[in-house]
């Protein structure tokens, strides 16, 4: 699957435009650094497109509000929040996983240094609160608005908890399945949970319908960072922009490897554990690890839990009564997120 599907396209516009107009009218150069990192803009300032991310989490705001019947427009700024949530987590991850490109193209701290990268990341994720006052205007009640607020700080929290586990993870080989997946339910899960949770309830007051939204978007999440893990070793360059075993070049703890750490015997756990334990690893030492994820089927058993937990989300979405559209919206996301090869 190599196209975003209709429903990603539906509000990309309008959510374009509501992130831009909360940066309009601020001209420090920090502001132009965080419009680089959007991409609307080239590290000269110019002009440009075509290296935006795919809006997933501010779309699912946004099609969770539609689907109990609320009116979109009136959750946008909350859909930018999230988003500005999410690409403030990015740039900081950018720079603890010294990680220079993104997009396919330099990350902010690979163009301005890590300090000033620093600086972007916590203003946009203070742009946050500033995006979220605009729900006054459209009409939004304060005791609504103050659990939004909750709901992203929670997420918020949740995210950095997860991060710090998974830089706790690059020193250790004791991971176990659980301790990937509590790590995940914060880096990933949490905020797509928190993004389908905020749009049902800016359409609804409906506690048990908010409360089914936010399980799917639970799963959705773990569905989704699995699937990025298999992508991340044996997705197709020419998808991902990414050389086949990317993310054992870089020694990452993803699921597979998680994975085989727990199930390889007879002298590969060792095997696996040495290699990891050396600097930078080349052509050779890829292929080995490929290997041992191969003897251990560690791709075949990630690919059952994605199917685990976008079968649990897919349940979650038949229990709500929603119009025959929105059903298959939501299903076409969760198709396109756990099957998706970029």
């Amino acid at each position: 699957m190599s196209q975003l599907p209709p429903v990603m396209e539906r509000y990309r516009a309008e959510i374009g435009a509501e992130l831009r107009s909360v940066l309009d009218g601020r001209h420090s150069p920090v502001y132009d650094m965080m419009r680089y990192h959007l991409g609307w803009i080239d590290a000269d300032g110019n002009c440009q497109t075509g290296s935006t991310g795919k809006a997933l989490r501010p779309t699912l705001c946004l099609l969770a509000c539609g689907a109990v019947g609320g009116d979109c427009r009136q959750a946008l700024p909350a859909a930018a929040a999230v988003e500005l949530v999410h690409n403030y987590s990015l740039i900081h991850d950018d720079i603890q996983d010294d990680d220079r490109e993104r997009r396919h193209r330099p990350t902010v701290w690979a163009v301005w240094g890590k300090p000033q990268a620093i600086n972007a990341g916590t203003a946009m994720r203070v742009l946050t609160n500033i995006a979220l006052l605009r729900l006054g205007d459209r009409g939004v009640t304060l005791e609504k608005q103050s659990r939004v607020h909750h709901i992203l700080d929670e997420a918020s929290l949740r995210l950095i908890e997860g991060q710090y586990l998974d830089i706790s993870y690059e020193s250790r080989f004791d991971i176990a399945i659980g301790d990937y997946l509590s790590m995940v339910e914060g880096k990933t899960a949490a905020l797509i949970a928190g993004a389908l949770e905020i749009g049902a309830l800016l359409g609804t007051d409906d506690e048990p319908t908010i409360a089914v939204f936010r399980d799917i978007g639970w799963n959705l999440g773990l569905a989704f960072q699995i699937r990025d893990d298999v992508l991340g070793i044996w997705g197709d360059r020419n998808e991902t922009g990414k050389p086949p075993g990317s993310d054992i070049r870089r020694r990452k703890k993803t699921l597979p490897i998680v994975y085989a750490l727990n199930e390889s015997k007879d002298g590969l756990k060792e095997e696996l554990v040495g290699i990891y334990r050396n600097g930078m690893l080349d052509d050779v030492a890829v292929g080995t690890v490929l290997g041992i994820l191969d003897a251990v089927e560690a791709r075949a058993n990630a690919q059952r839990l994605i199917e685990w937990y976008s079968s649990q989300a897919e349940r979650a979405i038949y229990t709500l009564s929603l119009e025959p559209s929105a059903g298959h919206d939501l299903k076409e996301m969760v198709n396109f997120l756990t099957e998706r090869s970029f």
